[in-house]
């Protein structure tokens, strides 16, 4: 019988989670975002991921090739959204640089909040310093240079010395970053509140 989920078949699968319609790969990042977020990552076995996925842990691997890939995975999905708009804003120069700021800004934060778990959170793993997570690290590093570029377009970056503008870059980023865990403890607050906030904050960070 053919299946309708469009599904792989011929590997046994536990029955542990509803049908969520998901290819098996992103099912098991979900799974994952699940369990790093609420039990965390050391934790976590990949025998539990799979099992919440609804597959055995065998048949995990044909997918993925264990824990430290679907954290990689989950790291960078956190940061390529933001860097897609960086690279859009920076191409826009119809605009002033202070409302692009402001819009990257406040676009960063809802992405690194949205969703039903705090992703942002796992950026502050010791495993993530690891040269296993080289592709997250130079994604997070080209957002980080699209801020600087950003803030040196406005006036008062413009006026900066090289020094200068590296710390107005440092302290906006992190800023940014910072909100991760004031939502983690805030989780109720509105992240458009959040959002419009830090991107006004940022901007006076900025001197813009």
């Amino acid at each position: 019988m053919g299946s309708s989920s469009g599904r792989r078949v011929g590997r046994p699968r536990a029955a542990q989670r509803p049908d969520s319609g998901l290819e098996p790969r992103a099912e098991l990042l979900a799974a994952a975002a699940e369990l790093f977020t609420t039990r965390g990552y050391a934790a976590t076995t990949t025998r539990v991921v799979a099992e919440r996925a609804g597959m055995r842990q065998a048949s995990m691997y044909h997918y993925v090739s264990g824990k430290e890939e679907l954290l990689a995975q989950l790291l960078e999905s956190t940061v390529t959204p933001s860097l897609v708009c960086a690279r859009e804003l920076l191409a826009d120069d119809t605009r002033p640089a202070e409302g692009r700021l402001w819009e990257l800004c406040r676009t960063d934060v809802e992405l690194l909040c949205a969703g039903p778990h705090n992703l942002g959170g796992l950026y502050l793993l010791p495993e993530v310093r690891t040269e296993r997570f080289a592709g997250f690290h130079a994604v997070r590093a080209e957002l980080k240079d699209g801020y600087r570029q950003l803030i040196a377009a406005t006036a008062a970056g413009g006026a900066l010395a090289k020094s200068g503008l590296d710390l107005r870059t440092d302290l906006v980023f992190g800023l940014i970053e910072g909100v991760i865990l004031v939502h983690r403890s805030d989780p109720e607050r509105p992240v458009s509140e959040f959002a419009r906030a830090t991107a006004d904050a940022a901007l006076r960070i900025a001197g813009a």
